[in-house]
């Protein structure tokens, strides 16, 4: 058989939307085209075959005879050939993992992290997707979510991955090195704020008026560059612990006081329930959660 002697494979779609659907005009809605786009391949695969396909009565369309025996064998093979490609798409999509993730969380926390989990799985391609958007799991090809909040998630897989809490750091050399030495003096300090993580919480943790909270000055939207900015010395901000850590471990911030507002938000694990016990996502839940433990271990001796 000479395959070069097929049809166009447009030409065949067109076909067989038309054919099953009886419509060249849902026939192009169904293949986002114009409805003189289906007549145009239809009619060239009529004159490619020799033979009418459709019998034309105003605008109603029927198939001929040797239309209908034709639009069944078309619809096979390329159900056949739809099959073969999922197929080898699924392979693929076996090795490919997919992570939802804050950027703040995504720089500061996961990407420091994430070349140990590649060493132990290098059979899995990674592929982090740094983002604020909400993931529809219907739609998106997403396999897990990394989100700050408060665990309500209906209709997937979810678990806690790391708790929070929230304290204020400053940069070693803030103020010419004279630090705060207790809350109190951040009433003339200046103090960075962030319109997710307020200082109300805080101040009230350390018996302080909470109307004293900062509503003026530079405010950083994303966790990350909050930290950059108290690691420049440009005033003592209240972080994330989970954000934070790293760089108090470094000397690049400087913890102040001992005094942690509590989060109403954490970190949690999500996925669609089919996903859970699919190698790479339970591969990706266990190593998360060795890494969160080794993370711990950074902070609870002190707590």
């Amino acid at each position: 058989m000479d395959l070069r002697k097929l049809p166009n494979l447009g030409a065949l779609k067109a076909f067989e939307a038309a054919a099953r659907l009886k419509s060249f005009s849902r026939a192009a809605q169904e293949l986002y085209v114009t409805h003189s786009a289906i007549s145009h391949q239809i009619r060239s695969l009529e004159a490619e075959l020799g033979i009418v396909l459709f019998k034309r009565e105003g605008k109603r369309i029927d198939l001929t005879d040797r239309g209908h025996r034709y639009a069944e064998q078309v619809r096979a093979a390329l159900i056949n050939l739809a099959s073969a490609t999922e197929s080898i798409r699924s392979g693929d999509r076996d090795r490919r993992l997919v992570i939802s993730v804050l950027p703040s969380f995504a720089s500061r926390w996961l990407t420091p992290r994430i070349g140990r989990f590649i060493d132990l799985y290098p059979e899995l391609d990674v592929e982090l997707q740094s983002t604020h958007t909400l993931t529809d799991f219907n739609r998106d090809e997403v396999d897990v979510v990394l989100r700050f909040g408060d665990g309500d998630y209906p209709g997937v897989f979810v678990e806690l991955l790391l708790d929070e809490a929230f304290f204020p750091v400053c940069a070693p050399t803030f103020n010419n090195g004279n630090l705060p030495k207790t809350p109190t003096d951040l009433a003339n300090a200046t103090l960075l704020r962030n319109d997710f993580e307020m200082w109300r919480c805080w101040f009230e943790a350390a018996g302080l008026d909470a109307s004293s909270e900062p509503r003026r000055g530079v405010l950083y939207q994303d966790a990350s560059h909050l930290i950059q900015a108290a690691a420049e010395g440009q005033g003592v901000a209240l972080v994330r612990r989970s954000l934070a850590m790293q760089e108090i471990a470094d000397g690049r911030l400087v913890r102040l006081f001992d005094v942690d507002a509590p989060s109403p938000w954490a970190y949690w694990f999500m996925c669609p329930r089919p996903l859970v016990e699919t190698f790479r996502v339970r591969v990706l839940r266990e190593w998360l959660h060795q890494e969160v433990i080794g993370f711990q271990a950074m902070y609870e001796p002190s707590a």
